[in-house]
């Protein structure tokens, strides 16, 4: 009876939300399965086989309909990728490591990230409530990693590093859409995530340096069960993608970024079951201000 209330309820909620909250919760499964696969293989394998299964998808798209624009901002289309790249292998290596709803909550710090970086770069006017949610979203990253008297531990830095590379990425998105085709944005980036891995591969042997083992990796050819859940991340990522896109399009980017947060609730109870920790009260306040930050972040647009 409480889940046939619970789906009316959805049923009778605004079409943009009703998207991005099934959007919100197979972001989540996406990323059990990536934790899966990581038990398996390197954090790097599992970005290169996330990113690859893109490169096949989007390239065929331009193979149907060939890409027309200005271009002109080589160096920057370069630095999306790039910096997206990086920020996914420290999203990832943290999903293999440390609680689903821990890291899901990092990722979703990008938002107060980019309004600053949208500020400082792209003079788009923040508002004092915008300042605020910075604010309020600071003060929820240092209750989540809690540093001690010798500062963060690797996977605070990772996770933190994991919102500022992804808010730098969306940036420079903002400006890249008056010169390229969407999907020569969002090749650039699968492009680089799937060369990245391979230059890093072989490079790998070479590198005794344990604090960058997040992007060093060897190549283990996956087998069995591990196949499945490689193809299971590939399919939640892209159908959460696609419902994020048809929510957006439905609905206010305010509201429909707000629904978004549900994320780190649905990540949470997803990784109960795959034997992590319920959040101490200190990391659940934590989760709380960054939150409400980045529903006062959304709100204000």
């Amino acid at each position: 009876m409480v889940i046939i209330s619970l789906m009316n309820r959805i049923k009778n909620l605004n079409k943009g939300v009703q998207y991005m909250l099934i959007a919100s919760f197979t972001f989540a499964i996406m990323g059990a399965f990536a934790k899966l696969a990581s038990q398996n293989m390197s954090s790097l394998e599992v970005v290169f086989f996330r990113n690859i299964a893109g490169v096949i998808i989007v390239g065929l798209a331009v193979l149907k309909k060939p890409m027309q624009h200005p271009g002109g901002k080589p160096f920057l289309l370069f630095f999306r990728g790039f910096i997206g790249f990086v920020a996914l292998l420290a999203f990832f290596y943290n999903i293999a490591h440390i609680p689903l709803g821990d890291a899901m909550t990092y990722s979703k710090t990008s938002p107060i990230f980019t309004a600053v970086f949208a500020w400082l770069f792209l003079h788009e006017k923040l508002s004092l409530k915008g300042w605020l949610a910075v604010f309020v979203g600071f003060i929820g990253i240092l209750f989540i990693t809690q540093p001690s008297g010798v500062g963060f531990s690797k996977y605070d830095l990772l996770g933190i590093f994991s919102g500022v590379g992804a808010a730098l990425a969306y940036t420079s998105v903002r400006e890249l859409k008056a010169y390229y085709d969407t999907r020569a944005i969002v090749l650039s980036f699968m492009i680089t995530g799937t060369l990245g891995p391979i230059f890093l591969f072989l490079i790998s042997p070479y590198i005794n340096f344990p604090e960058l083992d997040f992007m060093l990796g060897k190549f283990i050819m996956p087998h069995g069960i591990v196949w499945f859940y490689l193809l299971a991340m590939g399919l939640f990522a892209t159908f959460s993608q696609i419902l994020m896109t048809k929510a957006y399009g439905e609905t206010k980017a305010g509201i429909v970024g707000a629904v978004s947060y549900t994320n780190i609730l649905f990540s949470i109870i997803v990784g109960l079951f795959l034997g992590d920790a319920f959040p101490s009260l200190v990391t659940s306040f934590g989760i709380v201000l960054i939150v409400a930050a980045g529903i006062m972040v959304a709100r204000d647009k």
